[in-house]
């Protein structure tokens, strides 16, 4: 693995999950891995569940992690190419990707959206500027588009669960997942309904089904291969497990039509399904995105989910380090 930006650079979903697995069950087991090895984590835009978990993870493996909040601590970053640098920015990435590249063995990097222009947002541009003069491997730490390593951690979770219940003698069938649109105070990037939807394609190990209102299509690049319908209800029946997101508008980008507190997830939703687990990334608001009910009830996977941040972060990094030697 060069880099870390989406699924499509892993060649074996299942093993790297298996992977993040090994590691939950003995943390230290590759202390020696990335010894004499830096990490520089790079923040654009606020984080405390990818922070701290990857750098617990490279800790883990042995590595020296440097945190580095862009916006607050250091110069602000010109992305364009042949860009006059007569406003506020200050330092190209052109002259200050390479010099991390020097610094760091891995380089990580978290930004957001703007939500005001699609093409500016989907091309990436921040992350593939940091691949284009770095040198050295890069990690998504969330992106514009997609959030990977939440994603891989949400495959982690509905695997190890899925290996509980079967364990605990239930018979092992093909899971219903369903990812459902969560009322929100503001409009919020695509990132992670994106990601989830394009992982859990590419796992191909469940039935998945994408709720929404109406005029809250995601890219189908990324669903393609999903059901997709606009009546929750009927979206919820039987599923096993139940991803709660919110997402602004993609075809009239980042807008909030509806905020129809209806869509949150209640007890009372949930008795159509197969007493499904409920996941959430985080942050999450509570009694609006997610009811108190549903958060401390006894399926909520959402701090176990969390928790495994650090075994997905922990997989990643090994595997870049391994095609390093």
């Amino acid at each position: 693995m060069n880099n870390f930006i989406s699924v499509k650079d892993v060649t074996d979903i299942h093993a790297l999950v298996q992977s993040a697995l090994a590691y939950k069950a003995d943390p230290y087991k590759d202390l020696a891995l990335g010894a004499r090895k830096r990490i520089g984590l790079l923040f654009l835009n606020p984080s405390m569940r990818t922070r701290l978990s990857t750098q617990i993870a490279a800790q883990q493996l042995g590595m020296e992690a440097v945190v580095f909040n862009v916006g607050s601590e250091g110069w602000a970053l010109e992305f364009e190419e042949e860009a006059i640098m007569s406003g506020n920015t200050v330092e190209h990435v052109k002259d200050a990707a390479p010099v991390m590249g020097r610094y760091f063995d891995i380089l990580c990097l978290r930004t957001f959206p703007s939500l005001k222009n699609r093409e500016d947002d989907y091309s990436e541009l921040y992350i593939n500027q940091f691949i284009k003069y770095a040198g050295i491997p890069v990690v998504s730490l969330e992106s514009a588009t997609l959030h990977p390593l939440q994603s891989l951690t949400d495959i982690v979770t509905i695997t190890e669960e899925l290996a509980r219940t079967t364990a605990a003698g239930q018979p092992k069938r093909r899971p219903k997942v369903v990812l459902t649109w969560a009322p929100h105070v503001k409009p919020l990037p695509q990132c992670v309904a994106n990601s989830f939807a394009q992982w859990v394609n590419a796992w191909g190990q469940s039935d998945f089904t994408i709720t929404h209102p109406e005029d809250y299509e995601l890219d189908e690049s990324f669903t393609k291969g999903a059901a997709i319908m606009h009546d929750q209800q009927a979206a919820l029946k039987d599923a096993d497990f139940v991803y709660v997101k919110n997402w602004s508008t993609f075809a009239d980008y980042g807008k909030i039509y509806n905020n129809d507190p209806s869509w949150m997830l209640t007890n009372e939703k949930m008795l159509v399904t197969n007493s499904a687990k409920v996941m959430h990334c985080l942050p999450v608001r509570r009694n609006v995105e997610l009811s108190d009910e549903i958060l401390d009830g006894a399926n909520s996977l959402v701090t176990t989910q969390a928790g495994n941040r650090v075994w997905a972060a922990q997989a990643v990094l090994a595997e870049i380090l391994r095609g390093k030697r």
